[in-house]
């Protein structure tokens, strides 16, 4: 059964796409079988893995898999290794879906059970076909973010070293919890890893001390600090990337601590 791995925090601007983007080709580069799930109506991570414009997936998408409980035929594949449930802007109507039946599309599908657990639900169909499962989440705390976690085991948790990050990770940690609680997966957070650090701010090392302090057993080792080649990841992609090698290697440091604590689980 598939290892799922939530990416999070209820922030923009912290890496998540990106940090997920990279750890699904990292993980398919080493032989695992993944699934990538797109729950952010933004569709970054499905534009990153994809090279296509989120859009082209209206209607084959993960709300129209959770709204029709068929996970396969909405699955695409990126390699031989790697396959994306993908997301568009769509998926900001999850909500009202949940809670009135009526989808974008104008039709009406009665939804029945917990709205925290339709993810979960809906990915049971495929879990025994991948080695890991993970999942992209949206800026906020939202009934996307909290069908991820409820559908996880582990969660990574994003900070950027700033104080609006730093003042956001408390609740994070506590919708975790909650995911722990009403959740089925015992939902824990396996680190927490800093990112998108200026090595030119005193601000930044300030705060990355501190979260360290606050969460010392939960913090990866490795920081990841801003760089061009991850930047313009966005633009170029993972296939003929002349700055590829460049962009994975600080994350490199991040993937082994993170399959060496899921090992250890």
């Amino acid at each position: 059964m598939a290892i799922t791995i939530t990416m999070g925090i209820q922030k923009g601007g912290c890496g998540k796409s990106t940090t997920t983007g990279i750890l699904g080709h990292l993980l398919s580069e080493d032989g695992y079988q993944v699934l990538a799930v797109d729950m952010d109506s933004q569709g970054n991570l499905t534009e990153l893995l994809s090279e296509k414009p989120s859009n082209q997936f209206i209607g084959k998408s993960v709300l129209e898999a959770m709204q029709h409980n068929s996970v396969e035929e909405y699955i695409i594949s990126i390699n031989e290794n790697l396959d994306l449930l993908p997301a568009n802007n769509f998926l900001a109507t999850f909500p009202r879906w949940l809670y009135t039946g009526r989808t974008y599309q104008g039709e009406t599908i009665p939804f029945r059970g917990n709205p925290s657990h339709v993810l979960d639900h809906t990915l049971e169909a495929v879990r025994d076909r991948y080695d890991f499962i993970i999942i992209d989440t949206p800026p906020s705390l939202s009934e996307q973010t909290t069908n991820a976690l409820c559908a996880s085991e582990h969660v990574v948790v994003l900070f950027e070293c700033s104080n609006w990050c730093y003042s956001a990770i408390p609740n994070f940690m506590d919708s975790i919890q909650g995911a722990r609680e009403f959740g089925k997966r015992n939902t824990q957070a396996i680190g927490v890893l800093r990112t998108m650090n200026d090595v030119r701010r005193s601000d930044a090392k300030a705060f990355n001390e501190l979260i360290a302090e606050d969460y010392p057993e939960l913090v990866f080792h490795t920081i990841i600090t801003k760089k061009a080649p991850i930047g313009r990841l966005s633009l170029y992609g993972f296939n003929e990337n002349p700055e590829l090698r460049q962009a994975l290697s600080q994350y490199e440091g991040f993937y082994k601590e993170l399959i060496s604590r899921v090992e250890s689980k």
